[in-house]
């Protein structure tokens, strides 16, 4: 079956992931870092595409943005590679492909999910075990959102600002936040729909993104109707052949 087009709506956030191939170790230093993220900065304000979360593990990156038309994602993922790999290969005497085929991204459901992907995303080197807090991880928003330092590739989204009245208030909010963790089944909900390419929120959210979108932006439930779904003649000719 045929790939649907990746879902990119304007002014709704996304949750972006993307690989290196094969597990490719694709940021080995603190230059490749500084290198990735100053060419995503200069691309998120090239085409339009607020970045609210981010982080650069060795073999794969997440972002949290919110692109103002369907083309800037895409735009700003490809103008980024285009500076990017040819760098890495150069630097690291390496050549062809650096990722492992296209990012994948869902559509976000803000109200529900954005603070929760915003620590899924800094709480990654955690779960993986790099470091025993998120401010001890260098390659992250974190230390921005809890008002250590301002990352200029940031704009802070609404949600963020709703958690407190104040600058303060919001860095002590969101850092108890943190300090909470995010649920075991939240990670494996935001995972597996940033994967499978699949809208993230409440049932309402996901029917009011098909009315726009007019496409599915959910897997489609498998298996054939129940008998009381089933209109009343087709109910009566299952039975019948079923005696």
């Amino acid at each position: 079956m045929a790939r649907l087009p990746r879902l990119v709506v304007p002014s709704q956030p996304h949750h972006i992931i993307q690989r290196g191939h094969d597990g490719l170790v694709v940021f080995r230093d603190a230059d490749d870092h500084l290198a990735f993220l100053g060419w995503l900065k200069e691309a998120s304000r090239q085409f339009k595409v607020a970045v609210h979360a981010y982080v650069l593990m060795p073999d794969h990156l997440h972002l949290l943005a919110t692109p103002a038309d369907d083309q800037g994602l895409a735009r700003m993922m490809q103008w980024i590679g285009r500076h990017y790999v040819p760098y890495f290969n150069q630097k690291h005497g390496r050549s062809g492909t650096l990722w492992q085929g296209r990012y994948r991204a869902t559509v976000v459901d803000a109200e529900l999910y954005l603070l929760a992907i915003c620590r899924y995303i800094e709480l990654n080197p955690v779960r993986n075990r790099l470091v025993a807090a998120p401010g001890e991880y260098p390659w992250s928003s974190y230390m921005h959102h809890i008002g250590a330092k301002q990352d200029g590739l940031i704009t802070d989204h609404p949600m963020y600002w709703s958690i407190g009245n104040t600058p303060f208030d919001r860095e002590i909010a969101y850092r108890q936040l943190t300090e909470e963790g995010i649920a075991q089944d939240d990670v494996a909900r935001i995972t597996d729909a940033t994967l499978k390419g699949w809208a993230l929120g409440s049932d309402d959210f996901k029917q009011a993104l098909e009315r726009q979108t007019h496409r599915r932006v959910s897997p489609a439930k498998r298996g054939r109707p129940t008998l009381a779904k089933l209109p009343a003649e087709q109910d009566a000719a299952l039975q019948e052949q079923q005696k």
